[in-house]
């Protein structure tokens, strides 16, 4: 029996682009007090990183695959296939690079090997939706003498930020000041100018700040006005609105909104609906506010988004965008009271009607 260790250096999350750095370990579990006879011999191991796309039958229309150009030796169980078994197809992968040949482990012996690579930066992101699925994995591939390949797969997380893809690194200029009694390897040196770069174009696409002020009316009159300060932000971050209920003509009774995402499929991907294909549009909530205001002039509302979602993107098949739908319970009487009498001659108890004609928007 042979254990094998892979440890990322720097967690599962990944921006396209970066380099992976695993640490392997080939450990032989038994006690070093075995006999000889107890030893392991290994044959070769490999690694890779592959994206696996998978699309719902029910709501993508993908063309057939083309039988031109066969898998090589699909069944084989002696070929290294990172994606052997697994459901979809691979649509992006990095070359295999082997990490040993002929390895022997005495009983109680362990080897570790290092393995990097650059994350394809023309690749979709990390996506499970209900539309379409993009994978990321690095695969380890372990063959004993005389034994079918074992696969060890480690998932991982990828961003894509966009803009990168169009920016190389400097080659003849250093990017900051190094020191010449330390050694920096040109990797290193490469993901931390990438990571800031891309933190600079986060924070000023995200820090730019303008108030956006939308009327919201129905058939019958104004409803209010909606607020918002940006339209770009960083996953983690609270979209933050406000709601002016006070200029309206339309009482609103209450009213919620929510912080969804819209995974759209492609027109020529699209299944039709007569054939018994699904919506080619879904939508997920992730955060919701609801709020009764009879009595409220103005009011705001507050919504995280997840740091474990995905931000928009778009490939040849289906693109994803982030939104905010509002619900809105307005009333249908024309003179209802908002507020209680401000004057009152003596003591009395206000209370709201006990039933009103209401209608719902959707925004």
């Amino acid at each position: 029996m042979i254990e094998v260790v892979a440890e990322l250096s720097r967690g599962p999350v990944f921006l396209a682009g970066e380099a992976l750095e695993c640490v392997v370990t080939v450990t032989n579990p038994l006690p070093p007090t075995a006999t000889s006879a107890s030893s392991e011999a290994l044959a070769w191991a490999s690694a890779q990183i592959h994206c696996q796309f998978h699309a719902s039958e029910s709501r993508v229309a993908l063309p057939p695959p083309d039988s031109s150009q066969p898998d090589v030796q699909p069944d084989s169980q002696t070929v290294f296939l990172p994606h052997r078994g697994e459901r979809g197809q691979c649509i992006l992968s990095t070359p295999p690079k082997i990490l040993f040949c002929d390895l022997r482990l005495d009983p109680g012996e362990s080897k570790s090997y290092s393995y990097s690579e650059v994350l394809p930066i023309e690749g979709p992101p990390s996506f499970r939706g209900q539309s379409v699925k993009y994978v990321y994995k690095l695969t380890i591939g372990c063959q004993r003498v005389n034994s079918p390949i074992t696969l060890l797969r480690v998932p991982l997380r990828v961003l894509v930020l966009t803009g990168l893809q169009d920016v190389r690194f400097p080659q003849d200029e250093a990017v900051a000041p190094s020191s010449p009694f330390l050694e920096e390897d040109e990797g290193g040196k490469k993901d931390s100018w990438l990571a800031e770069l891309a933190g600079e174009r986060l924070m000023a696409a995200t820090s730019c700040r303008s108030l956006h002020l939308y009327n919201i009316s129905d058939g019958r009159g104004k409803v209010g006005t909606f607020g918002i300060f940006k339209s770009v932000y960083r996953l983690g971050e609270d979209v933050v609105g406000t709601l002016n209920l006070g200029e309206g003509t339309v009482a609103c009774l209450q009213f919620s909104v929510s912080l969804q995402t819209e995974e759209r499929v492609q027109p020529e991907y699209q299944r039709r609906r007569g054939t018994g294909g699904a919506p080619s549009v879904s939508h997920v909530t992730h955060a919701r506010h609801q709020e009764s205001c009879l009595h409220t002039t103005r009011t705001s509302f507050s919504l995280p988004i997840p740091l474990s979602s995905t931000p928009g993107f778009c490939t040849a098949i289906v693109s994803l965008k982030w939104r905010l739908h509002f619900e809105f319970v307005t009333s249908r009487e024309p003179g209802l009271v908002l507020l209680p009498p401000v004057e009152q001659p003596e003591p009395a108890t206000w209370t709201g009607p006990e039933q009103v004609e209401k209608t719902i928007i959707g925004l």
